[in-house]
């Protein structure tokens, strides 16, 4: 039998990878097809490609999230709509300076340490690809990072196909597979497992009459001759607002600052996406007399009106100052009006049936999502990147390179279990030798110290040692066994980093006298960056963590341990420092925890009836220490009789 087909369609499933043709129209058959828009599992396109894993977008995160998927030998590929990697900044920040610091002298030679203060660098094997190599500069060019990224990708090997804009996403027949994801000439890519990493990145457009009459901060000009000799308004309170005004003030008449609510900077709140100290000269000018101002108003409240080649700001619905006008703040006219009111998470590829949901709040612009950095409602949709932030928004650094550099990995961890039952990364230790692996992190751990309150190192006691892992969202505390593949029957010991809970905030003076505690016993309330370890003689529940106190990031625990904060964070002082945690330690295991020489466990082996911890796990066995003084004369013996 002759069939004639005047069109195909190529089926590719998600879960088995297998390829079926369906017919066109006009097939004998008469089969009709369906749009892939009508959320169905059968699409039209030209070619089909199943991975996996796909990861959309091969921004820092995507790079950071293929270079761990290579790593473990996964089945991946990063679709890229752009001719390199890092797209992104190759427009933003539009006056091409990072405010990420390159801190490229720390005193230090230890590499885990010196990341702390590299807020740019990806995680990777090779040392080469440190962007400390790249520039000298603290706050380097945004040129010099797609560099750097571009670097990352070609000397990693890492797939991606660049120039895949992608235009609509849905899930196959089964919902509970994978996903369908079509690019801009009718490519339909496949996979198992998707995961969004395009970062943040359509801007905030507000709707008000007269918003013909304003410039986005995407696309304005970065001419100075432009702005030269103008008054100049700006929609915004944030880096980009006033980035931009710091660019332009020196050549404008003043510069004015639009905003709904107060100024944040970010030395008060100590959240990195508030106003940073190198953005902040226009306040300066403004309180210290020099035309330049900041304004507080609901944008959505107000008009602009042209007049000639001028712009006047008018507000509607004002009560308050309604007769008042002649003294309106923004009376004078302004030549140029520049809207640089941050951006928001793009939705629109995906289709109808399959939203993922957004947060809640100030948390919108980014999607909601469980604390293993899944969808909220869409399964098998992952996340990283700023597209994560709504977990740790104004409370960690989530949002940023150096922190999200260790939630993807956090995120490849996790995938690795619940994909492939490799269970999440960890290292047997006797219990004596928890308090010198606590005290190496906590003076170490770059994952720890800049995902504070988000990220914390677990312990699991059992009967023969502990079992210590890395870095862990410690919202999946209570699903530790079922996130991790470790199993956590007794007791559990988590270490994070945390500020005071008073310490920060807007308005607040991190400056002021008396904000230091230097007391051990005062410890709780030190306000500083310092580690807390929660001890529980069980996992915690869900409803244990929904009903923690307020402020707190896990629940009340079986016991608390504050380490008292230190000037050069630096946690390794005999008293302050190490004998309290001694102390926390040998309460939770319920011996004594101290290390001793071979000489003391022989005489306590020879006068008690049983002896310390230590000297079990290591006299007894032929591992003790000899006193330096005991090495000494032994020396001398050995030198006398040669």
């Amino acid at each position: 039998m002759d069939i004639t087909l005047s069109r195909y369609v190529l089926i590719i499933t998600c879960s088995a990878g297998l390829v079926a043709l369906s017919l066109g129209q006009s097939s004998m058959m008469g089969q009709k097809r369906h749009s892939a828009e009508s959320g169905d599992h059968t699409a039209e396109f030209s070619s089909g490609k199943y991975h996996d894993y796909i990861i959309v977008g091969a921004g820092p995160s995507g790079l950071q999230l293929g270079y761990f998927l290579q790593r473990a030998g996964r089945d991946y590929l990063i679709l890229e709509k752009g001719d390199s990697a890092g797209t992104f900044y190759k427009t933003y920040p539009r006056h091409r300076k990072l405010i990420s610091i390159n801190k490229r002298y720390t005193g230090k030679t230890n590499k885990e340490y010196n990341m702390r203060h590299d807020w740019n660098s990806l995680l990777s094997d090779d040392e080469t690809l440190r962007m400390t190599q790249y520039s000298e500069e603290f706050f380097p060019s945004a040129d010099i990072y797609v560099q750097y990224l571009n670097d990352f990708a070609r000397k990693l090997r890492l797939k991606i196909q660049h120039g895949v804009n992608v235009q609509r996403i849905w899930k196959t027949g089964n919902k509970k597979e994978g996903f369908y994801i079509r690019d801009q000439h009718g490519n339909v890519f496949t996979c198992r497992y998707l995961v969004v990493a395009t970062g943040i990145w359509v801007p905030n457009e507000p709707d008000f009459v007269g918003k013909e009459h304003v410039t986005g901060y995407e696309n304005m000009t970065l001419n100075l001759n432009f702005y030269r000799g103008k008054t100049v308004l700006i929609l915004g309170k944030g880096n980009s607002a006033f980035e931009t005004a710091d660019y332009i003030q020196p050549v404008t008449n003043f510069v004015h600052l639009f905003s709904r609510s107060r100024v944040k900077l970010a030395w008060e709140t100590h959240y990195v996406g508030d106003l940073r100290a190198i953005n902040n000269g226009l306040i300066d000018t403004y309180q210290l007399k020099a035309l330049d101002g900041v304004l507080y108003t609901d944008i959505n409240n107000m008009q602009v009106i042209k007049h000639g080649d001028r712009f006047s700001v008018r507000l509607v619905n004002d009560t308050e100052h309604r007769g008042l006008h002649d003294n309106f703040a923004a009376r004078s006219p302004y030549d140029v009006i520049i809207r640089a009111l941050g951006f928001h998470f793009d939705a629109s590829i995906f289709h109808r049936s399959i939203i993922p949901k957004l947060g809640e709040g100030e948390k919108k612009k980014y999607p909601a999502i469980k604390p293993n950095y899944e969808s909220m409602n869409v399964e098998g949709l992952f996340f990283a990147g700023t597209n994560t932030h709504s977990l740790d928004f104004r409370k960690s650094a989530g949002g940023f390179i150096h922190g999200f550099r260790y939630t993807t990995r956090a995120l490849h961890h996790l995938l690795e279990w619940r994909n492939h039952k490799i269970p999440w990364p960890s290292t047997a230790l006797r219990t004596t030798q928890v308090m010198n692996t606590l005290l190496k992190r906590m003076n170490e751990a770059s994952g720890l110290y800049q995902m504070y309150s988000v990220l914390g190192d677990i312990i699991i006691v059992n009967d023969t040692g502990a079992v210590y892992l890395e870095e862990v969202p410690v919202q999946l505390l209570p699903q530790l066994e079922t996130a991790t593949g470790h199993l956590a029957p007794n007791k559990v010991i988590v270490m994070v980093m945390e500020f005071g809970k008073n310490f920060s905030g807007p308005g607040t003076d991190p400056l002021r006298r008396g904000t230091a505690t230097t007391v051990p016993k005062n410890a709780h309330l030190a306000g500083f960056l310092h580690p807390v370890l929660y001890y529980y003689s069980h996992l915690p529940t869900d409803d244990d963590m929904l009903r923690r106190p307020s402020k707190w990031i896990l629940p009340r625990p079986t016991r608390l341990h504050h380490v008292i904060e230190d000037f050069l964070f630096d946690f390794s002082s005999p008293v302050s420092h190490v004998l309290h945690l001694r102390r926390f330690l040998d309460t939770v295991f319920g011996y004594d925890t101290r290390n001793y020489f071979a000489g003391s466990c022989f005489k306590m082996a020879m006068t008690h009836t049983s002896v310390p911890k230590t000297c079990q796990d290591q006299y007894l066995r032929g591992e003790g220490l000899t006193h330096a003084s005991h090495c000494e004369a032994s020396a001398v013996t050995q030198s006398t009789t040669k």
